[in-house]
C-alpha cells in the first residue's frame, strides 16, 4: 500500500545559496544567508504536511514541478516558442536542494530515504512551488 500526499508552497521557488564565508582575524566562519526563506518555507511544508515524518526504512519518490514567474518583457509568441519550459537561473538541482534541505525533520527522518526524483521548472502567472511525496 501506498500513500501519497501534495504541497503547495506559494510565492516564486527559492533556490538553495552557498553558504557565505567570514574572516576574523585568523578565524574564518561560515554562515547562513537564507534563514528567513528556509524558516517559511519549512512552516509552510508542516503546516500542510501535518503529519509525523515518514519513518526511515521506507522508499520516498518525490515529484516536484516549480512554477516560475513569467518575466515582463517575453513576449507572447517567446512564451509559445519555449513551450513555457525554464530555462534560466536558478537550475532544478538548487531548487530540489532547498526542498530536500527543508524537508529534513518534517517530511522525512532524512533526505536520504529519497530515491526517486522527478522535477521541472515551468512559467506560469501564479508562481509556486508543488511538491508531491509517494511513499
Amino acid at each position: 500500500m501506498t500513500d501519497q500526499r501534495t504541497i503547495t508552497i506559494p510565492g516564486k521557488p527559492i533556490a538553495k545559496a552557498r553558504p557565505r564565508f567570514y574572516r576574523r582575524g585568523k578565524f574564518v566562519g561560515t554562515f547562513n544567508c537564507q534563514e528567513t526563506e528556509e524558516g517559511r518555507m519549512k512552516w509552510e511544508i508542516a503546516h500542510q504536511f501535518n503529519r509525523e515524518p515518514i519513518p526511515t526504512g521506507l522508499p520516498i519518490i518525490l515529484q516536484a514541478v516549480f512554477y516560475m514567474p513569467i518575466p515582463g518583457s517575453m513576449s507572447k509568441k517567446r512564451l509559445a516558442e519555449i513551450n513555457y519550459s525554464h530555462v534560466k537561473r536558478p537550475d532544478c538541482d538548487n531548487l530540489l536542494k532547498m526542498i530536500k534541505d527543508c524537508g529534513n525533520g518534517v517530511l522525512w527522518v532524512d533526505d536520504s530515504q529519497v530515491c526517486e526524483v522527478h522535477a521541472k521548472k515551468i512559467y506560469d502567472h501564479n508562481p509556486r512551488t508543488e511538491v508531491t511525496l509517494e511513499w
